[in-house]
């Protein structure tokens, strides 16, 4: 069964439309591209958007680190990607390997991973952790360090 993702910022993120155009900003900012990969009424997904992206997403320290993206697992709806060519959520999702929920994946401005994708909930006593690493190994990608 395919579903359609809501459009606009659901539980508070911006759910990705054009990565072509995320990756010109996140260039001029010098930042990498946060995604979160969820599906509909994943419990916890919504926890990682409600305890750590959206309060991330909210705060305006992050906005010199990250740009933050949702993209809905096997939805029908459209995406650009990063090499600008159109092509759907889910199918971006399984060209970057995504069956899992939630899933995190940092990426730089050419839409590389720079870092290994954070599946799952793992251990919530240090996923803030796990999200800054990803993060900072975002940053150092894309401001070559």
């Amino acid at each position: 069964m395919l579903l359609t993702a809501p459009a606009g910022a659901a539980g508070g993120l911006v759910h990705a439309k054009n990565f072509q155009a995320d990756a010109q900003t996140a260039a001029k900012r010098r930042v990498p591209v946060m995604v979160l990969f969820t599906t509909p009424g994943c419990p916890y997904c919504e926890q990682v958007k409600r305890e750590y992206l959206v309060p991330m997403h909210k705060d305006p320290a992050y906005r010199n680190r990250v740009i933050i993206r949702e993209v809905t697992v096997n939805a029908t709806t459209p995406l650009t990607g990063f090499d600008g060519v159109p092509t759907t959520e889910g199918a971006f999702a399984a060209a970057n390997k995504v069956f899992m929920v939630p899933t995190v994946m940092v990426f730089d401005t050419q839409g590389a991973a720079t870092s290994e994708a954070i599946v799952g909930l793992l251990i919530p006593d240090y996923y803030f952790g796990y999200l800054e690493a990803a993060i900072d190994a975002g940053l150092s990608k894309v401001r070559g360090k």
